[in-house]
């Protein structure tokens, strides 16, 4: 869905800091990551705090697994022969069902916002990357102007927030995650964060 890199010379750091997990949370959710992207999490740093353990937790992993080890633990976590471990969709946690009246509403406000679906992608829009990829691009200007904060608010609270952290911390507890469980960790954490600065800014 993203046209490319936007010239965030102008992006506040704390707004280009956001953009960014939520870029890396579309990227390894998205499909499996290849040897390039696994090199860049695996140099990932971390603090003391919750999210920085869980970011170091993330390094370890890719600097221990092969990217076949994940592309298989990404299949049998979100695709899967039948039936898989988890669904990353928001359609299906808010209601039981894919395809539902949530997808309706998310591509009713996409149109609005002037974000097209991205040829060749055969996930449906309300696919955990494809909202963090929006909301990566809503924040940085990647769809035209980027969206002030009370737009970035109602776009999250809508679609995102109101899922995604049960989501995650599904994907933190499943039983065939270990490169994931990190990233569950991850998008848990930030989910929070997120929830209280736009209570915060309300």
């Amino acid at each position: 869905m993203s046209d490319g890199p936007p010239d965030s010379g102008s992006l506040a750091e704390e707004d280009q800091l956001r953009a960014n997990v939520y870029i890396l949370l579309a990227q390894l959710l998205a499909r499996a990551p290849q040897a390039d992207l696994l090199q860049q999490v695996a140099g990932l740093q971390g603090d003391d705090s919750p999210f920085g353990e869980a970011m170091r937790a993330l390094a370890h992993q890719a600097q221990r697994a092969t990217p076949d080890q994940i592309a298989d633990e990404h299949f049998n976590l979100f695709i899967g022969v039948g039936e898989s471990e988890l669904v990353p969709y928001g359609s299906y946690y808010l209601t039981g069902f894919l395809n539902e009246k949530p997808l309706a509403r998310l591509r009713a406000d996409m149109a609005e916002l002037g974000i097209a679906r991205a040829d060749g992608v055969h996930e449906s829009e309300d696919h955990i990357a494809a909202l963090c990829e929006i909301m990566a691009g809503l924040i940085t200007g990647a769809f035209g102007d980027a969206a002030d904060l009370s737009q970035q608010r109602r776009f999250f609270q809508q679609h995102i927030g109101c899922w995604a952290p049960r989501f995650f911390e599904d994907l933190e507890a499943a039983a065939g995650a270990a490169f994931y469980m990190p990233v569950g960790s991850i998008g848990r954490l930030f989910m929070e964060v997120e929830s209280e600065a736009f209570e915060m800014a309300a």
